[in-house]
């Protein structure tokens, strides 16, 4: 989940997409911004307060430039000013959870003890979709952990059907039965 200061940077971006008509745009324009500030070498430089804020400011503008346009260069210079470069990934995430809620879309989580097949994948995300009328964006993930199964996060909602949680259904079962 997003901190506040990123849902706050993420709700100021989706709206001035909005109002453009350019969320897909935004959405390039973040994954550009991502793509350059995220790599470790530029996020020592730009998080060091030794430098002057112009300077790191600077050195954003010109990695940026040819990139993320000067929309996007604005938002770093922005959050490198604000020291919030932390935050990117979460302001990211939060605009694309936006996006998608604006489109009707709604985002799934499926977790599997093994990695979904692509017809498995298929199947998980049609039969959400139907159940409910919307879109779904699935994300999976794997955890050995549940042994096997699947776990479903819609939202607030979950529906555990791993073998995990049903072998700890078992054992409180005859803990008590004794």
């Amino acid at each position: 989940m997003a901190q506040a200061a990123a849902r706050r940077y993420a709700r100021a971006i989706f709206e001035l997409a909005r109002e453009q008509g350019q969320l897909e745009e935004w959405a390039t324009r973040l994954a550009a911004v991502r793509n350059v500030l995220s790599r470790p070498e530029v996020r020592r430089v730009l998080s060091n307060p030794t430098i002057p804020k112009q300077r790191r400011q600077g050195a954003v503008a010109s990695l940026l430039e040819g990139t993320a346009g000067p929309e996007g260069v604005n938002l770093g210079k922005l959050l490198v000013g604000a020291a919030r470069l932390d935050e990117l990934d979460a302001i990211i995430e939060e605009y694309g959870r936006l996006v998608d809620e604006a489109e009707g879309r709604v985002r799934a989580t499926a977790t599997t003890a093994v990695e979904l097949s692509a017809p498995d994948y298929e199947r998980v995300a049609g039969e959400l979709s139907s159940r409910l009328g919307r879109e779904v964006r699935l994300i999976a993930e794997v955890d050995p952990g549940i042994i096997g199964g699947l776990v479903l996060r819609v939202g607030d909602h979950v529906i555990d059907a791993s073998v995990s949680t049903k072998l700890q259904q078992l054992r409180r079962k005859l803990a008590g039965a004794s």
